[in-house]
């Protein structure tokens, strides 16, 4: 068995390494009117896609911060639940959207951190002939 090898060219990598990225709605600071349950189905989603935490008020008027990381939608509000982190918890909490009264959109912990920056910071610091440059996050507040 021999494998093949795959020679490109160095502007074909490049081309590669500069895909376009997802657009992500600008949804910081935002609180969704939840007049119904159509309404709220549709905030859960964009919660879910959301990168950072979004306070949850429930109808029992407990109000926690939560990083909603799973999801599963059921027939009803009753058997759809969110899977979430807490700063509170180590746990993974579960919540059933029948309980859910209120949702605010946190700070987008990724908002203005864009691939294209990176990849220029990138390509200006090994043209200054840094060498053992790699993807390092930022640290978080």
């Amino acid at each position: 068995m021999s494998a093949e090898v795959l020679k490109y060219t160095r502007e074909q990598v490049e081309a590669l390494e500069l895909a376009p990225g997802a657009a992500h709605e600008e949804l910081e600071g935002w609180v969704p009117e939840l007049a119904g349950e159509n309404e709220l189905r549709a905030a859960l989603e964009k919660a879910f896609d959301f990168r950072g935490d979004v306070t949850i008020t429930t109808k029992s008027g407990e109000k926690f911060e939560a990083y909603i990381f799973n999801r599963k939608t059921g027939a009803t509000l009753t058997d759809s639940w969110l899977l979430y982190f807490s700063p509170k918890s180590n746990d993974k909490l579960k919540l059933s959207y029948a309980e859910i009264a209120r949702l605010e959109f946190g700070k987008d912990r990724a908002a203005g951190k864009h691939w294209e920056d990176w990849v220029k910071a990138y390509n200006e610091r090994k043209a200054a002939g840094e060498t053992q440059i790699g993807l390092h996050p930022e640290k978080l507040e």
